[in-house]
């Protein structure tokens, strides 16, 4: 009998933590974005912040399907997203083009992520109405990252746009309906 309890206890308790599971998932990939983009190796690092993507496609999603959200885990889910859809692109552009710039291009850098991390923090302490106010940091960190692979065909500076205009997107007050 206690076997028997002790499994269904532990069986409850992965089911509860599945969705995290996931989420610690986005959180490592983007952590291994970062490091590969300071390692200098960036088509790696785009490479993990598209799978993090995935990972984070489907955490809440999970989270809501098991009916086991919960506050910790939409916490844990910003916390993520700012390493994995903030750091990790911002990084990624800054190692492949922005560093060039010099002040100017860390300047940029920095305003991302905090941007980033306004955003977030803004979606937490808000009640969920079916929209999101800003555009989401998934959608500014893949197409941050999407901008990366087209480097070698704009000027540079126009990567100083992208990632202003991205910022500025993310902080800005209109709606956008959720998916």
């Amino acid at each position: 009998m206690f076997l028997s309890d002790y499994i269904d206890h532990t069986i409850k308790k992965l089911k509860a933590h599945t969705a995290n599971v996931l989420t610690l998932t986005n959180l490592s990939l983007g952590g291994f974005a970062i490091l590969f983009a300071v390692k200098g190796q960036l088509n790696v690092s785009v490479l993990f912040i598209f799978l993090a993507a995935l990972a984070d496609r489907f955490d809440g999603t999970v989270a809501r399907k098991m009916n086991i959200e919960s506050d910790l885990g939409k916490q844990l889910d910003s916390m993520s997203d700012i390493i994995s859809f903030g750091v990790a692109p911002a990084l990624l552009l800054y190692q492949g083009l922005l560093h060039e710039f010099g002040a100017p291009g860390s300047f940029f850098t920095i305003f991302y992520i905090g941007c980033g991390a306004f955003r977030l923090a803004r979606f937490n302490i808000t009640e969920s109405n079916g929209y999101f106010t800003g555009l989401p940091i998934t959608a500014a960190g893949c197409l941050l990252t999407l901008s990366y692979l087209t480097i070698h065909y704009f000027p540079p500076y126009v990567f100083i746009f992208i990632i202003f205009t991205l910022s500025l997107l993310m902080v800005g007050p209109f709606k956008l309906k959720k998916i």
